[in-house]
């Protein structure tokens, strides 16, 4: 085979001397992608970020120009729905593209990838990359009403873009076969599957779990479609039994419609069902005085970046069978996949660490093994730039 073809036949990249990455929340550029993107500058490149909020967030523009990074400001709302306003912020892509002029784009979120990749078409990019994250809120099952309508919406969009974009990377292979179900692109050889974001194995430090009070972890941010009700659900019925078991919930509430209320959170608090520990900035404590962590989500993820910490922590994880989770479990070896919505099962598997002490310490064993095997940040960023074309310095 001629060096010059990926193995799927698909041509790489000849030469990325400078790629402008979009995203839809400056915080994450640092928080989510900063081993990509310093993989990028360790390789040669130079990377331009464009992100919303940037004013008013110092610390990540300081974080990012220590690291070489120029950081611009564009107006690219995550969640708004206005037509108009969309429109504004790919015109204003498209003019900041043309300035920075990369030789390849590099989009990850909903909108960034549709506009980004719209925007880089636009202003003649040569190379157009996107990362598919989840689905999320829209694409959650049963969609009606307004949820419907932004399915649609967003359906449409995602044609505009498939049909522009280079390479569409992917964390699970059910959105892969969705994208290519629902004609957004038209060829295999358009995607890239990757195991997540992956993990920063030397920031998680392994740990076995103690021997003391068994304590089950949630952390997300309180949707319903994160299964934070039936994690609360299964947490009163152990708790009737095992009053010593502890239940612990870190995550922001949240202005989706189908987000936990403040009133559910109290009741919760006050019964002693759970602990809520609020918004998290270093998660890593809570993982390491953590037993088992859970993960009842339907959202429709791309592997949660969550329950790869937990492996990474050598922490068992109890999750559901659904898109982008049910790959982080090998059931009945580092934890257990339950249906979704299904309190029953998230209880009865709960109740397995319950009744088995050791339970947690064989099975986080296997988590952390799966971690480096599997999840490893480095191994996952190698697999994308070489996507890209783009030599990486960690060979």
């Amino acid at each position: 085979m001629s060096d010059n073809k990926h193995m799927d036949g698909s041509q790489p990249s000849r030469c990325v001397g400078r790629m402008a990455v979009v995203s839809a929340h400056a915080r994450s550029l640092t928080n989510f992608r900063g081993p990509l993107i310093r993989a990028l500058r360790d390789a040669g490149v130079e990377v331009h970020a464009l992100a919303p909020e940037v004013t008013g967030n110092e610390g990540v523009r300081a974080e990012l120009e220590s690291w070489g990074v120029h950081l611009h400001e564009v107006p690219l709302s995550r969640t708004g729905l206005s037509p108009l306003e969309d429109v504004r912020a790919l015109f204003n892509l498209r003019r900041k593209l043309r300035s920075i002029a990369p030789d390849a784009v590099f989009s990850y979120n909903i909108k960034p990838v549709i506009y980004g990749t719209l925007a880089g078409s636009m202003a003649r990019v040569p190379r157009r990359y996107g990362l598919i994250t989840g689905l999320g809120y829209a694409f959650s099952e049963n969609p009606r009403g307004k949820r419907l309508v932004i399915q649609k919406a967003a359906l449409a969009l995602y044609r505009l873009a498939g049909a522009r974009i280079s390479t569409m990377f992917f964390q699970n292979p059910d959105d892969r076969d969705a994208f290519l179900n629902w004609r957004i692109l038209d060829r295999p050889a358009q995607t890239c599957l990757v195991n997540g974001s992956g993990v920063d194995l030397a920031h998680f430090t392994p740990r076995p779990p103690g021997t003391g009070k068994i304590r089950f972890l949630m952390l997300a941010r309180l949707l319903g479609e994160k299964g934070v009700r039936e994690f609360a659900g299964a947490a009163a019925r152990i708790r009737e039994r095992f009053p010593d078991v502890e239940f612990r919930l870190a995550g922001d509430l949240d202005a989706n419609p189908n987000a936990v209320s403040q009133a559910e959170l109290d009741e919760w608090v006050t019964n002693g069902t759970l602990t809520y520990l609020g918004r998290v900035s270093d998660v890593r404590p809570e993982l390491e005085a953590a037993t088992v962590f859970v993960l009842p989500s339907y959202y429709r993820e791309g592997t949660p970046r969550t329950v790869l910490e937990a492996m990474a922590t050598g922490r068992p994880v109890i999750t559901t069978d659904a898109p982008g989770c049910r790959e982080t479990v090998e059931h009945g070896e580092n934890g257990f996949l339950v249906p979704v919505k299904d309190v029953d099962a998230l209880e009865a598997a709960m109740e397995r660490f319950v009744l088995d002490p050791g339970l947690a310490r064989h099975m986080g064993q296997k988590s952390l093994q799966m971690a480096v095997e599997k999840y490893d940040v480095h191994k996952v960023n190698q697999v994308m730039l070489r996507r890209m074309g783009v030599e990486s310095a960690e060979g």
